[in-house]
């Protein structure tokens, strides 16, 4: 497999939000909501940061060895884990949920990213070694999010009564289920049976969501030395304890969110506002809302209360029970890993933005927010499809019917815009104005209204000529819409809509390499792939 990459700016994609355009020119008005700079002097400074945090470490690798005894390890994998130990060791984080089968592409994408941005970093900075690791966020209780992927444009949805958060929840019949059902569309490509054998492997029934992800990224990813982390664990959330004691005590990082957000501004949209008290109580397979009335923690949905020394004395003999939500899982992360960088999307970036105070209301070094990876590949026949269109990839990024139009107005052979005449118009009106007013100043006014009704009829002539011609460009409009749909699904990125199965079905673990050879690290830009 041959691709070629080409880079564009985010801006020019038109699929990033303000604050994160901003955020990438480190616009003044945010640089007060977060600590580094995106740069190598950025990343000095945090790892200064991160040196007088006393991260435990013993604590750290402990958990990562129990969670690989029965895992394939490589030997890259067993010296990062090793190396954790040391203080010169830091780690390159990216974090998401369990979705099934890694849900969309960007999942990937922000993996590669972690691990091609630890190796970079290894080479600017040989005097320390950077880990890099994917924070599962298995305590999501959001089905409906996790529960589902796209393949060929056609959604596949996992039917089950389980409930909770979803890493808890096991593979069952209906998800096995789903493996054969989607494997038709998979096997008739080169890599497909091997794409169906690796699911079944990871997704066998009765494995909880979290093994079987962690066994699918470990097979994917393993042999670049990534380390899978796994929160749901007794002992690192009693490492958490202190934060999560004093959460239920002053509901802290409520005051702190709200602080940040009446700074915040206004040109910007808040993302994350949080509740007064921002924890889960997870047990068996329910995970739901501490809410505090009174003197009373009440658990939401349930008959389930608690006294504050009651559920402080939970806290005390089961941590594993209390689950950090949007706002503290972030500095539950920070706060076990040695971490320096954290590679998130948009949407978190921003909502990591508002989280500075509630990481210094418990003295955890904020790390350097970099934004993941972005892709859109281009196969072959998207290519040669695009070419026959006269389009260039970053044309893609427009509209369809401005793309449309385009290309009307450039293969026609007939005059289909009117601007010679439309300057004439206004030549000839501002001589009648003249005239006009030389009579009765009056006139001027009503030949000006003549002037924008005259070049109203005229542009809604040239919108009936432009239609009319399209006709003429059936075919082209056809293709056009059948190239924006495959690319563009519902006009969202690709990467926010198609699963990794259809890609590695088609080229297998070159897929992967092709991704890692293309990622960027500290770099930016919009990354488009195209198949020769």
């Amino acid at each position: 497999m041959d691709f070629t990459a080409q880079y564009l700016p985010y801006e020019q994609t038109g699929y990033f939000s303000k604050i994160i355009l901003d955020y990438l020119k480190a616009d003044e008005k945010l640089q007060p909501f977060y600590t580094h700079a995106v740069s190598p002097d950025g990343i000095k400074a945090a790892i200064e940061a991160r040196k007088k945090y006393p991260t435990d470490r013993k604590l750290l690798t402990e958990v990562l060895k129990k969670q690989y005894v029965a895992e394939n390890i490589t030997a890259r994998q067993q010296l990062n884990i090793k190396q954790l130990s040391n203080e010169n060791c830091f780690t390159i984080t990216t974090a998401h949920q369990p979705n099934i089968f890694t849900g969309h592409l960007y999942f990937v994408y922000k993996i590669l990213h972690t691990i091609k941005l630890a190796a970079d970093l290894k080479k600017e900075l040989p005097e320390n070694n950077f880990v890099p690791v994917f924070y599962m966020g298995s305590e999501d209780a959001d089905l409906d999010e996790l529960g589902h992927i796209y393949l060929f444009g056609q959604k596949y949805e996992w039917k089950t009564n389980q409930t909770g958060a979803v890493g808890r929840m096991k593979v069952d019949k209906p998800l096995v289920k789903l493996i054969e059902t989607i494997s038709g569309q998979l096997t008739i490509y080169p890599f497909g049976k091997e794409t169906v054998a690796l699911m079944k492997d990871c997704y066998k029934e009765g494995t909880t969501i979290e093994r079987a992800t962690f066994q699918l990224i470990n097979a994917l990813f393993a042999e670049y030395g990534l380390i899978v982390l796994l929160p749901d664990n007794a002992v690192l959330k009693n490492a958490f304890a202190p934060v999560i004691e004093k959460e239920l005590k002053e509901q802290f990082s409520h005051k702190a969110v709200e602080e940040t957000a009446a700074a915040f501004p206004a040109a910007y949209k808040l993302q994350a506002s949080g509740r007064e008290l921002n924890l889960f109580y997870l047990k068996d397979d329910s995970r739901e809302r501490i809410e505090k009335n009174n003197s009373k923690f009440k658990i939401i949905n349930s008959k389930i209360e608690f006294e504050e020394n009651e559920i402080l004395s939970e806290l005390q003999n089961s941590p594993e029970r209390f689950s950090p939500n949007v706002i503290l899982r972030p500095v539950f992360q920070e706060m076990i890993l040695p971490n320096i960088v954290f590679i998130g999307g948009g949407g978190e970036i921003a909502y990591w933005l508002e989280l500075k105070k509630v990481f210094e209301a418990v003295d955890v070094p904020f790390p350097v927010m970099v934004l993941r990876n972005s892709f859109l590949i281009i196969e072959k026949n998207h290519r040669e499809l695009l070419a026959k269109l006269n389009f260039t990839p970053a044309d893609l990024f427009k509209p369809e019917e401005e793309l449309m139009n385009e290309l009307v107005k450039r293969d026609s052979t007939v005059q289909l815009t009117l601007e010679n005449e439309k300057q004439s118009l206004v030549n000839f009106y501002q001589f009648l104005q003249k005239t006009s007013g030389a009579v009765d100043v009056s006139l001027i006014k009503h030949t000006q209204n003549l002037q924008v009704n005259t070049l109203k009829k005229i542009e809604a002539l040239e919108k009936k000529m432009l239609k009319a011609a399209k006709r003429k460009f059936e075919a082209q409009q056809r293709q056009l819409h059948k190239l924006k749909m495959q690319l563009f699904a519902n006009n969202s990125l690709q990467e926010r809509v198609e699963n990794i199965m259809p890609y590695y079905a088609k080229w297998g673990n070159g897929f992967i390499k092709m991704l890692h050879e293309n990622s960027l690290g500290l770099q930016e830009g919009f990354g488009i792939l195209e198949e020769q």
